[in-house]
């Protein structure tokens, strides 16, 4: 019987390939869940996981949403991490997930750039080594998972990110655009979320010192060693030596871990548990950069009960069927970020200005206990916007934010035409996992979901 199954597997695995080119699919016996690869560039290979909503409610008011979700790194997991460990229906015991962001929306994960998760290259020279390329790689995708289904084409896209993850968004919110204004991609894009993203790097390591002095974390000391590698970066950005600037966030970082007895930079009120401190010694070997690269690898598993890599190695890989056995989820993702080295410091304010000048609904979220990518970094780049309505948007007076009959102060937003912040308190870097009610009740408003 397990052999005929996998027989029908296949079959239907080769009828979707001829039929639809260069994608194959399958779907669970329900018909809430598809998944497949398309081969965004030949050997080059991107997976995506569709989950339809339970929960889902007909409106013809208000038609139901599809979140795609980006997660950062570059080489971070949308499938792995977004999905099992943040907003996906099960978490990574496999139990159902509560606050699960299907309650108000389909979610689309997609394992983007190739090379990150079970997307795979055959050849390393197809890695992309910009957020355009990357891109365009998504766009590829779109294009073709919403040609052969008209049902989600009638769905509004929200492209909500995390990370790094919101200079993909960006990058993908203007090329979506274009692709859709040129008829080739069929879907309305409903908006861009930029969860705790990496838009601005400079602003970012600017941020980090003043934070860590502000909560006893750094003395003068560590505050003035901060910031004297945090200006040398804007420098070398400032000079477009952009490698150069990589290299010295790596050397940030580390100072930072050695100043403040390893701070962890996802959340700045607890001790980064991963054992990845640097001796002055190490330091003065340059040796910061294979630590800062343990620690971006310990990004992509931020936490949970079970071995993330063993999970999706093993029964999730099982259960999917089209993953080649030669393709190891998380195998490349190493590569991922080495391709990005050029890109991964270079600010994308000027994305955000222009989809705003072109009327698309933009929301900056962010947890206050975030270093990486800290509220006081976002707020600087959000000041050097271009856009018309922002002395508007800065003036207006915050919202507080409650859950349910809580009326604990969960957050505060601020909304001015299409630009909208929320400040999401008692949250790290990881806002839906930290604060999954809030963070389900802000999805439900930025997508004007019509479940209750």
């Amino acid at each position: 019987m397990e052999k005929l199954r996998d027989l029908v597997t296949i079959l239907l695995i080769l009828a979707l390939s001829f039929h639809e080119g260069k994608v194959i699919a399958l779907r669970s016996h329900d018909g809430l869940e598809e998944w497949g690869y398309v081969e965004v560039r030949p050997k080059a290979h991107m997976f995506w996981w569709l989950y339809k909503s339970p929960y889902r409610v007909e409106d013809p008011s208000k038609p139901w949403p599809i979140i795609l979700w980006l997660q950062g790194g570059p080489g971070g997991s949308g499938v792995g991490v977004g999905n099992f460990q943040e907003i996906g229906p099960l978490d990574t015991s496999l139990k159902p997930r509560n606050s699960t962001w299907l309650r108000k929306a389909d979610l689309l994960f997609v394992e983007n750039p190739v090379g990150t998760g079970y997307s795979f290259v055959e050849d390393n020279k197809l890695f992309v080594k910009t957020d355009e390329e990357a891109a365009t790689d998504l766009t590829t995708l779109l294009i073709k998972i919403f040609k052969r289904d008209k049902k989600l084409q009638k769905s509004p896209l929200f492209i909500f990110a995390e990370s790094y993850g919101g200079k993909f968004a960006v990058t993908l919110g203007l090329s979506a655009l274009k692709a859709i204004e040129n008829n080739k991609l069929k879907l309305k894009l409903g908006g861009v979320a930029l969860g705790n993203s990496w838009i601005s790097a400079e602003d970012y390591v600017l941020s980090w010192g003043p934070v860590l002095k502000d909560v006893s974390r750094l003395d003068d000391n560590g505050l003035e060693k901060s910031n004297r590698v945090a200006r040398k970066i804007k420098q070398q950005l400032k000079d477009g030596k952009f490698v150069d600037a990589t290299n010295s966030w790596s050397e940030l970082e580390s100072l930072i871990e050695d100043s403040s007895n390893n701070v962890n930079f996802y959340n700045f009120l607890s001790d980064d548990g991963s054992d990845l401190s640097i001796t002055s010694s190490a330091m003065e070997q340059g040796l910061f950069k294979e630590v800062t690269m343990r620690r971006y690898s310990s990004y992509l598993t931020p936490g949970g009960d079970v071995d993330i890599h063993e999970l999706l190695n093993g029964v999730i890989k099982k259960k999917l069927k089209i993953i080649p056995k030669n393709v190891t989820w998380g195998g490349q993702a190493d590569h991922v970020f080495k391709n990005f080295e050029g890109d991964f410091m270079k600010p994308r304010i000027h994305e955000v200005d222009k989809l705003l000048a072109k009327g698309v609904n933009v929301t900056v979220y962010n947890g206050q206990l975030d270093l990486i990518c800290a509220t006081k970094g976002t707020e600087a780049w959000l000041k050097k916007l271009k856009w018309e309505g922002l002395e508007n948007f800065l003036r207006k007076d915050r919202t507080p934010l409650y859950c349910g009959s809580d009326k604990t102060t969960k957050g505060f937003a601020r909304s001015y035409k299409n630009l909208h912040f929320y400040w999401i308190l008692r949250a790290g870097h990881f806002v839906p996992s930290d604060q999954p009610c809030v963070a389900l009740e802000m999805v439900g408003a930025v997508t004007q979901s019509p479940a209750t």
